[in-house]
């Protein structure tokens, strides 16, 4: 069972770095970096909070608290990094460290408390809440995409119009126990 949950857990990170990532080929920098006033979050700045997020809770992850101290939570809401170069590589490192983490859980350690913030939080209920915490803001980076794209976004998921299509190809098909990010994630290596 813990193998599963793993290989879903990965899976599924991976689904949602794979939608940030289209929403941000489909955008030009300045709309990456674009703020609707000066209270809301640009893409860069979302994307500075996941990354900060990610190397606090990820970095130690089994020995040290997902709070780390050196972790400066308001500044990852300054509008302050300089291009998209930057802002690939904040994302990837955070993504690089959560993946690290993850693989260093096995059987022999997953009963193991980890704290976030002095909580104590079984290993998974730690991931469930990053699997619940990024995508949130996934969400948020695909909608602003979407908004700044106007009519030239492209659907990252059903386009409208195509339920119906979709929902024949499905079970025109055999049943199979597949994993729901398969198709999407397999997608480039065919």
């Amino acid at each position: 069972m813990i193998d599963n949950y793993l290989e879903s857990t990965f899976k599924q990170f991976e689904y949602y770095r794979m939608l940030g990532e289209k929403t941000f080929a489909q955008l030009t920098d300045a709309q990456l970096f674009y703020q609707i006033n000066a209270q809301s979050n640009s893409i860069a700045i979302i994307v500075k909070h996941i990354s900060g997020n990610m190397l606090s809770r990820w970095t130690d992850f089994l020995t040290i608290d997902g709070e780390k101290a050196w972790r400066n939570r308001e500044a990852e809401f300054d509008n302050d990094v300089k291009d998209r170069a930057a802002l690939m590589q904040l994302w990837n490192e955070g993504w690089t460290c959560l993946f690290t983490a993850l693989k260093t859980i096995n059987a022999a350690n997953f009963e193991q408390l980890v704290y976030i913030r002095n909580q104590g939080h079984s290993i998974t209920e730690a991931i469930n809440r990053q699997l619940a915490h990024y995508p949130y803001h996934i969400g948020q980076i695909v909608f602003l995409g979407k908004m700044l794209k106007d009519g030239d976004w492209d659907s990252l998921s059903i386009p409208r119009g195509d339920s119906q299509k979709v929902n024949s190809e499905k079970f025109a098909q055999p049943k199979t126990k597949t994993h729901f990010t398969d198709e999407f994630l397999n997608k480039g290596e065919n």
